[in-house]
């Protein structure tokens, strides 16, 4: 069992990016609504609480609050942003408007060296990076200023004898210079946390954990063929070998060839037991007629459930389905993060039908990405597919806006391949986090071979991301733009017109819908 932090979600943007940057300083951790109760979070009995930031203010009737226990746990506690205004405020202190946000990079001067700047000089000046509107006048009784900026006396407060710290910047971006300096300090010094979590200690306890759930039964498991569920199946063969029967299913909804591409990376085996099943006709039946995303998703998590439990039947005593879900997907699908909202259904986490007869095995819940990307090299799987690219549960299903039918399918698949080629064939396909074209249900007027047309919109649509839940639009070069568009109107019929999608995530999402 591995010691943990528990962040306290207060609806930052931020949040996801704490979690990560204290699993890579060694220390396992999970965030959990703000209103989690004491008593939860004596079960998971952490090392340290960390008060995520957040868009609110303390002053607001409704202003999410921690449990009124929350500083008598005699656990370390670091607030970050509004989490230093939440001690401020709940301690007795006195917080108050800005006259003006404070935004942006600002020099912080060190005051003292104990605890949080452990390594610093007394004296020494570091860039942070501010995002507030209000901010602390009075401290609480017992508590002391040891870093300031020019427009924050108190950017950094502390009480040493009771182990609460609060910073009114974000140590967990990359802006702040000595941002991950601070988080270990904390981590270390402050919770004397041994850091022992790692991927390969992961391996390790899931694995025994994945035994201990199954007790030699078999399991069946999704295969997409994408970088999470070709990690799921490899872990689960190395945990019960051929028990694990990896249903790879097409459902209809894959980019071009893609079928046979998964079919022939796995052929040499990887542990499990690897069934294709072409169930693409009852999944472009289940879609006619539906338009909106959220139940596209919904039938298509359902379909995916019927398909599977239908191949257990065949497989005699299988009760578990092992599945890719990771936390973006846990945390986009389901409000259990503090103030924020759902922001889509993921088909493996809201789009499941509260009757499933199987029960699931995650092993990836609680994993971002790039942890589960290096997850796939220590368990040997190829480069090849844990470069590929991210690709939706849903398929084109949610990059066709609209109806789905097989027509518009042909048009995205061949516009689709397009894309991947040219960006591979340009060395940009290792570069980038993502890059894919998307259908509009939208015609325009073109000109070809002094015809007039009448077709289809195509956007291209490229990022640049860590872990998915924020991201870039990528600036490709304009002759790569150009070699895009040209090819795809000219070899896909029912195009005539591209367009390229420069929104960032937030306020974006990756995909369209």
């Amino acid at each position: 069992m591995f010691e943990k932090v528990i962040i306290l979600d207060f609806g930052s943007q931020y949040t996801q990016l704490i979690a990560r940057k204290v699993r890579e300083l060694g220390v396992y951790s999970e965030i959990v609504p703000y209103s989690i109760s004491r008593e939860r979070i004596e079960e998971k009995a952490p090392k340290g609480l960390i008060l995520s930031g957040g868009p609110q203010s303390v002053f607001l009737k409704d202003a999410p609050l921690p449990f009124s226990e929350i500083f008598e746990q005699k656990i370390p506690i670091l607030g970050i942003c509004y989490g230093l205004q939440l001690i401020a405020h709940i301690l007795g202190g006195r917080v108050v408007p800005s006259s003006e946000r404070e935004y942006g990079k600002a020099v912080m001067e060190v005051v003292e060296t104990k605890a949080l700047f452990r390594g610093f000089k007394r004296g020494e000046e570091t860039v942070v990076w501010m995002s507030h509107g209000d901010r602390v006048e009075v401290l609480p009784r017992g508590f002391k200023a040891v870093a300031r900026t020019a427009s924050s006396p108190f950017a950094v407060i502390m009480d040493e004898s009771e182990a609460i710290f609060g910073v009114q910047f974000h140590p967990e971006v990359t802006h702040t210079e000595r941002g991950q300096d601070i988080l270990r300090n904390f981590l270390v010094e402050v919770c004397k946390c041994k850091r022992d979590w790692s991927i390969g200690s992961f391996i390790d306890g899931e694995i025994a954990r994945i035994r201990d759930i199954t007790k030699g039964r078999k399991v069946i498991c999704a295969l997409s063929g994408g970088v999470d569920s070709s990690v799921v199946a490899t872990l689960m063969g190395r945990a019960i070998g051929r028990n694990t029967k990896a249903v790879f299913i097409n459902n209809g909804l894959l980019r071009k060839n893609e079928d046979k591409e998964v079919l022939r990376a796995f052929e040499n085996g990887f542990g499990f037991d690897l069934i294709y099943v072409d169930a693409a006709s009852k999944f472009l039946k289940r879609l006619k007629g539906v338009k909106d995303p959220e139940q596209k998703r919904k039938v298509i998590g359902r379909e995916f459930i019927r398909v599977f439990e239908e191949e257990a039947l065949r497989f005699g005593d299988i009760e578990y389905l092992a599945q890719g879900t990771l936390y973006p997907d846990v945390i986009e699908s389901i409000p259990h993060k503090g103030p924020s909202a759902t922001i889509k259904s993921h088909h493996n986490v809201g789009g499941l039908p509260k009757s499933m007869r199987l029960k699931l095995i995650e092993p990836l819940r609680e994993l971002f990405k790039d942890e589960v990307r290096e997850l796939g090299k220590l368990l040997g799987i190829p480069n090849e597919i844990l470069t590929r690219h991210p690709f939706p549960g849903p398929g084109l299903a949610i990059r066709i806006i609209d109806e789905v039918t097989p027509e518009r399918l042909e048009i995205l698949k061949e516009a689709d391949a397009i894309v991947t080629q040219e960006i591979k064939e340009n060395n940009f396909y290792n570069e980038i986090w993502q890059a894919f074209a998307v259908l509009l249900p939208v015609r325009s007027v073109g000109v070809m071979g002094d015809e007039r047309t009448y077709e289809n919109v195509c956007v291209l649509r490229a990022v640049q991301s860590i872990d998915g839940m924020t991201a870039d639009w990528v600036k490709f070069p304009p002759d790569l733009l150009e070699k895009i568009s040209s090819r795809v109107i000219g070899e896909v019929k029912g195009i005539n017109r591209v367009v390229y999608d420069i929104s960032s995530k937030p306020p974006s999402t990756i995909e369209w819908e």
